[in-house]
């Protein structure tokens, strides 16, 4: 799975799910690879922050957004930026 198709699919499902509301980063890995999602996470986390550090991405944790320039740690969602 290729980094761009990763940022796709993180784009694509975060869109559809409407304004202001997100989706968790598993949604992203099992839609990408139903039976080897796991192994999938690091990288869909990894370009999730990247996405945020370029300003097409919020990342939340606990419902409030966090600056993707700091380790982020723990349960976060995805939200697309208006």
């Amino acid at each position: 799975m290729s980094e761009p198709a990763i940022r796709e699919a993180i784009l694509a499902q975060a869109a559809a799910c409407g304004a202001g509301k997100s989706i968790c980063p598993s949604d992203v890995a099992r839609a990408l690879a139903p039976e080897q999602w796991r192994p999938l996470m690091t990288r869909v986390r990894r370009e999730a922050i990247l996405l945020a550090r370029e300003g097409r991405l919020d990342i939340l944790r606990k419902g409030k957004p966090v600056d993707p320039a700091e380790e982020i740690r723990g349960v976060i969602r995805l939200r697309i930026r208006p």
